[in-house]
């Protein structure tokens, strides 16, 4: 018995210094002592060094070769139909020639592709003048005469319109024929007449029609001739025309 105790006795003093270590650690750490005034004031701030706040941005200058860098040349290949492409070699010298003189392009005809090609250069001035030469060219090959496109060039608030008279009504045969032939009129007299009216030009190429002018002067022709189209007699088309032509001379005064 005096052994059991014996060694019974150490394990009690081991227990008894761990329960007394215990106790002696803190249970909760100590906080963080808080910020004072005296730090506050240890931070010195510059007030030449904080930024200002303004409202509009500053950019530095640009160098005196900013507008002169080269830019990626543009292509555009205009198709034109092979009906005109005869057309096309006899007045190639009056085709071209505005292109690279007003514009500053190049162009060259491809004979196999069976069409124009246009591309910027180094003196082309105009962002859109590549957009001006397709149209050019486009409108040639619909039919329209080269001084009449070259009006394209000089001009900004000209375009471009295009319809078939199945767009209008569908019709067939003999009633298609008769619908072209009000169109044009005896020798071409109602269709001249529609043109000095709203100061268009017009092609009438089978059953497609085409109008250059303004974006005004282009709807009087187009109702003109759908009109004519649907069936109205020339000259109900005439005095409408009349009335029209009245009021556009009145804007103009």
């Amino acid at each position: 018995m005096a052994k059991k105790k014996a060694r019974t006795a150490p394990s009690n003093t081991i227990d008894v210094d761990q329960d007394m270590s215990t106790h002696d650690a803190p249970s909760d750490p100590t906080p963080a002592p808080a910020p004072t005034a005296d730090d506050d004031l240890m931070i010195d701030t510059d007030p030449s060094s904080v930024p200002e706040v303004s409202a509009a941005p500053k950019f530095l200058a640009l160098p005196a070769n900013a507008g002169q860098i080269a830019q990626k040349s543009e292509t555009r290949r205009v198709p034109v139909p092979p009906h005109r492409m005869t057309p096309l070699k006899k007045d190639w010298i009056n085709i071209f020639s505005p292109l690279t003189e007003i514009l500053g392009l190049q162009v060259r005809m491809n004979i196999q592709r069976k069409c124009v090609e246009i591309r910027t250069s180094k003196h082309t001035k105009d962002i859109g003048a590549l957009q001006k030469g397709a149209d050019f060219v486009k409108a040639y090959s619909l039919g329209f005469d080269v001084n009449d496109a070259i009006a394209l060039l000089r001009l900004d608030d000209l375009y471009l319109d295009s319809f078939e008279i199945k767009d209008v009504k569908t019709l067939h045969g003999d009633h298609l024929s008769r619908a072209i032939g009000r169109i044009a009129g005896q020798d071409g007299k109602t269709k001249f007449t529609i043109e000095n009216a709203s100061r268009t030009r017009i092609v009438l190429a089978d059953t497609k029609i085409h109008i250059m002018g303004s974006f005004q002067n282009i709807k009087v022709a187009r109702d003109a001739i759908v009109s004519l189209i649907l069936g109205s007699p020339p000259g109900k088309v005439y005095a409408g025309l009349r009335t029209v032509s009245a009021r556009m001379k009145q804007r103009a005064l």
